[in-house]
């Protein structure tokens, strides 16, 4: 998918075998094909990068960064102005491209690229507040604190909302005055990589400051052991942050961790049934149900529930699976075909452990119908593991203490939803729910960029970025106490 037109933005020929350190170079680790999971075709080559390429970037990352702390916050804040400036000049073709690279419907390239614009935004905005705060001292000294950059910041992404989860640590990190280290996910590299160079390259950032650079495992570890970088922001399965996570604290390193969910939505019998079912399907359904905070559980009382799933299995059989980035389908394909036999997996099981199929269960290439399965208990795979597939799948309860037991019945911590009209009631439940996001009448998938995003348990290590969450993360506190002359002492 080489880019022609006349002032197109991305080109393929410019990273083929190449990685970016603030200009296109050579990747040592060599090249790896990147097809469109809908339909098979080559996308691009892009360069792959080795620890060696790794080593390279923090490097030069580190004596970039030395000058960047130095830059003003207004010359820094109009560099993600004019990069947003770009973003919206190429709003379609962006759009394309990441709905085609992660086989997306349309609808949600577009909404990465909206999202990108608002962070870039945000991070300029960011430059606008309080840098510290005045602290209160002994007479004659002025005792204050202040924020300063980590100095280098890795971000690790992966590739089912690229875009989106690169660049909302991309950005705050560098407005923060760190240097930046990307490595996306090698089957989304331009989503979650080389998009975002070219934007900031059209913007002029200062070359070294942002290094792009998509890798396997071993650059992965090569960047969270890396002495120069200060602190990984991760985002990812909860399996590979750990790693990440072992890695990092041997070298000491701050470590932001955003990983898997198994969220619960929780539909009262007083609900209105239409709007939950369109509310359940959409949460559990959206990008083929590859989304961390998708709605792995759709807890439904027992007095609504054979009403629920019948609303359920008619939206599942009204949505077609395909080319959904050209608008010939609904739902589009996973991202490859070992996470498609995963999601199978997960279903037959649960199957032969009692559950019904109610809708869907079967695939064609990498397209998984979409799928309900009733009569879910725990200790089924459907109810204890993240999916990351688009299957519902309903639970029942018969009392407000058994729905939030069975919510909290999970090593995760990171969305959940009630739906009822009964607010108090639903507030009184949330109170309860072990999450890090809450939405009352509303799915478990939300974020809206200025609120802090982050997870509890499995979900994450407690941190949170996104919004007032973003000075706390990518930056540390220095004290500093000034005197007119040194005190006497009495040594």
């Amino acid at each position: 998918m080489s880019v022609t037109h006349e002032n197109a933005l991305l080109d393929d020929a410019l990273w083929a075998g190449r990685v970016f350190d603030g200009q296109w170079v050579a990747a040592q680790g060599g090249q790896q094909a990147v097809v469109e999971p809908a339909t098979g075709l080559l996308l691009s080559q892009p360069g792959i990068a080795n620890p060696q390429d790794i080593a390279q970037a923090c490097a030069k990352a580190a004596s970039a960064q030395r000058e960047w702390a130095k830059v003003g916050p207004r010359q820094r804040a109009a560099i993600f102005r004019a990069a947003a400036g770009h973003a919206e000049a190429h709003f379609d073709e962006l759009a394309l491209y990441v709905a085609r690279e992660t086989g997306a419907a349309l609808f949600k390239g577009e909404h990465e690229v909206r999202e990108a614009i608002v962070l870039l935004h945000q991070a300029a905005g960011l430059l606008a507040q309080p840098h510290g705060v005045v602290l209160p001292s002994e007479g004659g000294r002025l005792s204050y604190a202040r924020r300063l950059p980590h100095g280098v910041v890795g971000v690790i992404s992966p590739f089912n909302f690229p875009l989106i989860l690169s660049l909302r640590s991309v950005a705050p990190a560098l407005a923060a005055g760190n240097a930046v280290v990307l490595k996306p996910d090698p089957q989304t590299p331009v989503s979650g990589g080389f998009l975002i160079a070219r934007l900031f390259e059209a913007a002029g950032l200062p070359k070294g400051l942002l290094q792009v650079l998509p890798g396997g495992a071993d650059a992965g570890e090569a960047l969270c052991s890396d002495p120069r970088v200060g602190m990984i922001a991760f985002t990812g399965s909860t399996g590979a942050g750990r790693k990440v996570a072992e890695v990092a604290g041997r070298n000491l390193k701050k470590v932001a961790l955003e990983l898997g969910g198994k969220n619960s939505l929780i539909i009262l019998e007083d609900a209105d049934l239409d709007l939950a079912a369109s509310n359940a399907a959409w949460g559990a359904w959206l990008h083929q149900g590859q989304i961390c905070m998708a709605s792995g559980r759709i807890l439904v009382h027992e007095a609504i529930a054979d009403a629920l799933v019948q609303r359920l299995v008619a939206k599942a059989r009204s949505l077609s699976v395909g080319n959904a980035a050209r608008g010939e389908a609904a739902l589009g394909p996973l991202i490859n075909a070992r996470q498609l036999q995963r999601v199978d997996s997960i279903v037959q099981a649960s199957l032969q452990a009692g559950a019904r199929l109610e809708a869907g269960g079967e695939y064609h290439g990498l397209c998984y119908q979409p799928t309900v399965l009733s009569a879910v208990q725990p200790g089924m795979r459907a109810f204890d593991e993240e999916i990351f597939g688009p299957v519902a799948t309903v639970v029942t309860f018969s009392s407000d203490a058994q729905a939030i037991e069975l919510a909290n019945q999970t090593e995760y911590g990171l969305s959940a939803a009630v739906i009822t009209p009964s607010i108090g009631r639903a507030m009184a439940i949330g109170e309860q729910l072990h999450c890090g996001l809450l939405h009352i009448n509303d799915q478990t998938v939300a974020d809206e960029c200025v609120n802090p995003f982050g997870g509890r348990g499995h979900s994450g290590n407690g941190g949170s970025v996104g919004g007032p969450a973003d000075w706390d993360e990518y930056t540390q506190w220095q004290w500093v106490t000034v005197k007119d002359t040194p005190p006497a002492y009495p040594f």
